[in-house]
């Protein structure tokens, strides 16, 4: 409700005068209360032609059909759509015309739901007037649309008692309502006038100020013409070579009014967004009722005029892109649905490389710039040959020919750098293509094209394009099914957090224990081992309560040992990107440590090389809040990434664990000179330095030799369900 209409509904009403003309009968149907309320104060006291309104309030379309055949003749309707049923006020807008036979009350849709807006052929099936949604009907629009509603059912009911061209009319009104194009609405227009005036069409043009195709151009511009005239569709009115037409349209949008001379009448039309007029040529001056005839018909014109803007406008917002101009993904749908299950016709979606990198370092405003341009060039170079499309951020689509959108043809559009604003920059992309000849609708067409994307992204293939096959789909729906039971699984308990000990490679003691988590099979296999099923979780987003169900499971199971000779004095847990995303991520460590009685420094929390150099910013301040509750930190497979040394020295880091590959080949060459660099950076930083895949006693001694602190491998221990792991504490101890 808005502002407006409380305002009003608050003021002292004024002195109502007894007596007086004949009141206008204004049934409102809706089983909302409130509006019932709302709409009474809002119309309290307006007068439409020096009569007042009189409201009937029905409360639902049972009342309604009841109440409705004993009224007489409304003069308006104002009609929720949506009451016992989604669809009961347009079932009773078919009582009202047909039984009730009301061809002349005007019926005003409202709703507050915007989704159940009705079509354009709604709208000419029923003779509706006109349709808001509630809260974009303030007290002023209200008003409005009564009075515009009230006048024509007066005249609308004048033409019915004296005239033949009232049916003629009402038709007219409800065909003009069903063209959802600009000219073909025009075009509606001059055949009803000539049917209307019984005259030749010859002579008859309709202009609109602004451009069919660029609303910023605010000339005259001929949107429709008949006979000699026809010609002269889409062209600007200063190029007609007519000046009697071009001088009186131009007067009647001047003056804002309906025009008759002696030998034409232009009708003029205006909505809040556009206005327009119709030029009718007369073998000679019109006659009173003729001109009448002409004027309800303007009225009449308006309205469809207006309607026609509206929905043109949402079909704009539904099916194109805003930024682009492009197709959105409603209009691909609708396109791909109308050319599926064509073999010479493709789907070929482009993605840009690395667009998140250019946007993050240059800002969305620049961002926005080259999606523009990358949009631009593809009309250019594609756009006679393929209906292009913006599915997303930086996700183009292109249905055509299959020859013409070879891949290398599409891929030579982006050869060149992109100039815009102060940039000049090249962009690449990868590309999923398939064929509609396999699809049976356009949602089977763009699932297709993106698994096909996808595979590009991840370079298979070593090609920055894939075209899709049926076995694609095979591999998805597996992995969507593994999905499925990893979390069903994880919901009842049954992956297991395994542990691997940590040794100190100087006396042999057992410091720390690894947590690892496994997803056993029930039968003493695995459903699928770490390095499947962690990075299905991680993508899938499960990885964030799969990791603080390990963590707990992990804490608990320390305290468990606690007191239990050569028990490992903490636990070490890995942690993945998007836990450290989550902003509860710090709270959800501490509150663990405190449900198991547990101090921070009995806990050590892993993240890899490539996660402590990209996001080094951002894990700085959970990281060092965490180090403050006394949790180490420590970079998991060192060496493998890319890092910063200052990065390096800058995070809140307690040890590094190098990475298995060096430890296996730490002999002589290369490698050997790469780990004692290592090595004696972390002496440098004061970090303690583990080894990882230790798998022989060589290897043991040869890490210790060159000052590792901590070894970790097959050759102490294989990673251990909790049970076994006790055991082997307790055997390990009594071995001495």
């Amino acid at each position: 409700m808005s502002e407006e209409w409380i305002r009003f509904a608050s003021e002292a009403p004024p002195p109502q005068a007894e007596g007086g003309p004949r009141p206008w009968c204004v049934v409102v149907v809706d089983d909302d209360p409130e509006v019932h309320e709302a709409t009474r104060f809002a119309l309290r006291h307006v007068q439409v032609h020096g009569r007042p309104l009189e409201l009937a309030h029905l409360h639902s379309a049972a009342e309604a059909r009841a109440a409705l055949p004993t009224l007489g003749i409304p003069a308006v309707i104002l009609l929720d759509v949506v009451m016992e049923t989604e669809d009961a006020g347009l079932t009773l807008v078919d009582f009202i015309r047909g039984d009730c036979g009301l061809s002349a009350t005007r019926i005003v849709l409202r709703t507050g739901q915007p989704g159940y807006a009705p079509e354009l052929s709604v709208f000419a099936r029923y003779d509706i007037n006109d349709y808001f949604t509630k809260a974009e009907l303030s007290r002023t629009r209200l008003i409005t649309a009564i009075t515009s509603a009230v006048k024509s059912h007066e005249q609308i009911r004048t033409i019915e008692e004296s005239r033949r061209g009232l049916e003629l009319i009402v038709k007219s009104s409800a065909e003009l309502l069903q063209p959802q194009a600009l000219a073909s609405f025009a075009q509606g227009v001059l055949t009803q006038a000539k049917a209307l005036l019984g005259g030749p069409i010859d002579g008859i043009v309709c202009a609109q100020r602004g451009s069919p195709l660029d609303p910023s151009d605010e000339r005259l511009y001929v949107v429709g013409a008949a006979g000699a005239l026809a010609h002269e569709v889409w062209h600007p009115l200063s190029e007609v070579h007519a000046e009697p037409v071009v001088t009186a349209i131009s007067q009647a949008l001047r003056e804002h009014r309906n025009l008759h001379g002696e030998r034409h009448s232009v009708l003029y039309l205006s909505t809040l967004e556009r206005e327009a007029a119709i030029y009718v040529a007369t073998s000679a001056p019109l006659g009173v009722v003729e001109r009448q005839l002409l004027e309800v018909f303007a009225a009449n014109l308006a309205a469809c005029f207006s309607n026609l803007q509206h929905f043109e406008e949402v079909h704009r917002l539904a099916f194109r892109d805003p930024l682009t101009g492009l197709v959105n993904r409603a209009g691909l749908l609708r396109e791909l649905d109308g050319v599926a299950g064509r073999t010479d016709l493709r789907l070929v979606l482009a993605d840009i490389d690395h667009f998140t990198d250019f946007n993050d370092g240059l800002g969305q405003e620049a961002g926005d710039l080259l999606l523009s341009a990358v949009g631009a060039r593809l009309r250019e170079r594609l756009g006679g040959q393929a209906t292009l499309g913006r599915l997303g951020a930086d996700v183009f689509a292109l249905i055509g020919d299959r020859e013409a959108l070879a891949p290398e043809a599409v891929l030579a559009v982006f050869d060149e750098p992109f100039s815009f604003g102060e940039h000049h920059t090249p962009a690449r992309v990868s590309l999923g293509l398939c064929d509609l000849g396999d699809c049976g609708d356009g949602v089977s067409a763009l699932r297709h094209a993106n698994i096909a994307l996808k595979r590009a992204k991840r370079g298979a293939g070593g090609e920055p394009w894939v075209a899709y096959a049926p076995a694609m789909a095979e591999h998805t729906r597996a992995r969507l099914d593994m999905l499925g039971q990893l979390r069903r699984d994880l919901e009842q308990e049954r992956l297991l957090p395994w542990f691997q000990p940590q040794v100190d490679l100087a006396d042999g003691r057992v410091v720390a224990a690894e947590a690892l988590l496994r997803w056993p099979d029930g039968a003493g296999g695995w459903v699928q081992p770490p390095d499947v099923f962690i990075p299905l979780a991680e993508y899938s987003g499960l990885i964030v309560p799969m990791g603080e169900f390990v963590l707990d499971r992990a804490c608990a199971f320390l305290k468990s040992l606690e007191g239990r000779p050569g028990a490992p004095a903490s636990i070490a847990v890995n942690v993945a990107m998007p836990q450290l995303r989550e902003r509860g991520f710090v709270p959800m460590v501490e509150g663990t440590l405190r449900r198991h009685g547990l101090q921070g420094r009995q806990l050590e929390l892993e993240i890899t090389e490539s996660i402590a150099m990209d996001e080094a910013q951002g894990l700085r301040r959970r990281l060092e809040h965490l180090r403050g509750s006394g949790v180490r930190i420590a970079i998991d497979d060192f060496g493998t990434g890319y890092s910063s040394l200052a990065q390096l020295r800058e995070l809140p880091v307690d040890a590094l664990k190098i990475d298995r590959r060096f430890v296996s080949e730490f002999s002589a060459g290369p490698d050997e000179a790469f780990v004692e660099c290592i090595l004696m950076l972390a002496q440098r930083l004061g970090l303690v330095t583990v080894a990882e895949g230790i798998e022989d006693e060589a290897q043991a001694a040869l890490m210790q030799r060159h000052g590792c602190a901590l070894g970790q491998g097959w050759w102490f221990a294989r990673p251990m369900a909790p049970a076994a792991f006790a055991d082997w504490l307790g055997t390990r101890l009594s071995r001495g």
